[in-house]
């Protein structure tokens, strides 16, 4: 298994993910997670309770399948409310470094009108890549 960072020449340093990442292995898929507990409930009611949730939802998927955060090579973000997420990015960089180190996957952070569960105010899919 190799997974290796793709940087453009001449592009500026992208700050929190990669461009790309190429990478050989065993593929996980992870479904959207959410930011409720392994029990369906929604402890907290706040975008970034809910951000380190789903965050430790994936990687407990990704963990259960033999993974860690390293292995992660894409995410995906769902955010109900982007003006949340933009007032939030110094805690939500706290949160990222103790869920995730310094892994910096291929990102895309996407503003949606809403998602199947009404409380869910975000839901992040991912792809890892086993060895």
């Amino acid at each position: 298994m190799t997974i290796r960072t793709v940087s453009v020449e001449g592009w500026p340093r992208p700050k929190g993910y990669a461009n790309g990442v190429a990478a050989t292995g065993e593929t996980l898929w992870v479904a959207g997670q959410i930011g409720w507990t392994p029990e369906g409930v929604f402890e907290r009611k706040d975008f970034l309770g809910q951000f380190d949730q789903a965050l430790a939802n994936v990687l407990a998927v990704v963990e259960a399948a033999g993974g860690s955060a390293d292995k992660i090579v894409r995410l995906t973000v769902y955010v109900t409310d982007l003006d949340a997420y933009r007032s939030s990015l110094k805690e939500i960089g706290d949160v990222w470094r103790r869920r995730m180190g310094k892994v910096f996957p291929a990102m895309a952070l996407v503003g949606v009108a809403g998602l199947v569960e009404r409380e869910a105010l975000v839901e992040i899919e991912a792809t890892a890549v086993l060895g």
